[in-house]
């Protein structure tokens, strides 16, 4: 699902992200609902140039948090909880930015598993969330994708959470 959005980024780059686990949901500027056979709710949030991912008790929230980590981890795992992130940033050279983003635009577009916002101002002012309907047994997996034209930035995440 491809939305316009109607109020400009609040992050201003990459390294202006941190991950929070739990915590309240934070007021969004859209939100997609899905119902995944065999686990039930699953809430995708986006926030400003942000997300949050909602599933049962968990919360994921990827945002500039104030008195939040100064950066996103690269990786986190806990095993208690089968809880897995993985982040990169990417800086692609030329038009590598404006490329990914109209691939991922088309990709996402009509996909019932996905949510795609775009800001006022600048076509590759993206923020995406999609689940993937077709998780390894037992799990539920999503991708994120923060797209950062004034900086050049790309922030990939993949989260599994092992039911």
């Amino acid at each position: 699902m491809l939305v316009d959005l109607d109020t400009p980024y609040v992050d201003t780059s990459a390294a202006d992200l941190s991950l929070a686990l739990g915590g309240p949901e934070r007021p969004a500027l859209h939100v997609r609902e899905l119902t995944l056979p065999g686990i039930g709710p699953l809430r995708l949030r986006l926030l400003g140039a942000s997300h949050q991912v909602i599933l049962g008790g968990l919360s994921e929230t990827v945002a500039c948090l104030p008195g939040g980590p100064p950066h996103l981890p690269a990786t986190l795992h806990d095993e208690d909880t089968g809880y897995r992130f993985t982040a990169t940033v990417l800086r692609p050279t030329g038009d590598g930015l404006r490329t990914r983003v109209a691939a991922l635009r088309a990709d996402l577009a009509d996909d019932p598993y996905a949510l795609v916002g775009v800001f006022p101002g600048d076509v590759d002012a993206v923020t995406a969330l999609a689940v993937n309907p077709d998780p390894p047994a037992g799990s539920v997996a999503w991708r994120t994708w923060h797209v950062y034209p004034q900086t050049n930035e790309l922030v990939l995440t993949e989260t599994v959470v092992e039911l």
